[in-house]
Order: structure tokens, then sequence, then C-alpha cells
């Protein structure tokens, strides 16, 4: 009988060499998406932000949120995302971009549903809820 602990996401995942070239797919497939950049204020975040730093930061998340040594240090999901308004069907297409990824990269369905439970934890923090933001003004 194994008494081993399971090890973490981030162990099975491959560790952050692993976790950064998926993130380099996912960031590449996104910063392209049409369905994300017909919002006027995401196509200009994408022309903004350099890649490579925003590959960087959503890979030092990744690694933190998969039970990693490194610590995210960009600003909260929130802050970082309230100037977007992003829409629900905007979210959809982010999402489909990040199932598309995993499914390049084969990775299994076990770690693909904790990394979707990670993704959709951050949901509430980036979609633009009308009625919360006029509440909140």
């Amino acid at each position: 009988m194994q008494s081993a602990e399971k090890p973490s996401l981030y162990d099975r995942l491959g560790g952050v060499y692993s976790i950064a070239t998926v993130v380099d797919d996912l960031i590449d497939r996104v910063m392209a998406d049409p369905r994300l950049n017909a919002n006027p204020l995401v196509d200009e975040a994408h022309h903004r932000v350099p890649p490579a730093g925003f590959k960087y930061l959503v890979t030092e998340m990744v690694c933190w949120a998969a039970g990693g040594p490194q610590k995210y240090t960009g600003r909260s999901m929130a802050e970082s995302h309230k100037q977007l308004k992003i829409t629900d069907k905007e979210w959809e297409a982010f999402v489909d971009d990040v199932w598309l990824t995993l499914d390049k990269f084969k990775v299994p369905a076990e770690e693909q549903a904790e990394l979707r439970a990670i993704v959709n934890s951050t949901r509430p923090d980036i979609v633009f809820d009308s009625a919360h933001a006029q509440g909140a003004a």
C-alpha cells in the first residue's frame, strides 16, 4: 500500500518548465483570438502589454495556484481586469482557448479538471457584472 502523499498538481503538470510551455501557447492563442479582440478594451490591452511579461505573470500564477514554490507577484485579477469589461461570451472564448491548449499538450483529464476549477475560481474577478459595478459605484 502506498503511504506517500499524492504529488501536487504542480508536480503532476511537470513543474515550471512544462507549465511555462503550456502558458506560452495559451497566451499566443489568447492574444490572437478574434473573439476576445472584438472587445476594443481587450484588444488595446493586448497591444499595450508585452506578451513576454504577460506569459511570465500567468506562469507564476499557475505555478503558485498548482502548489509550486513560485509566488504570484502581479496585480489581483479584479484590479487587472476591471477596466476591460469582459463579458460572459468573452469569458467562454477564453475558457475555450484554455481547453484547446490543454488538449494540444495532452494534459490528462484529472489535471485538466483541477485546472478547470482554478480557472473558474477567477471568473467572478474577471467577468464584468454591470449590476455589481453599478451597485459599487
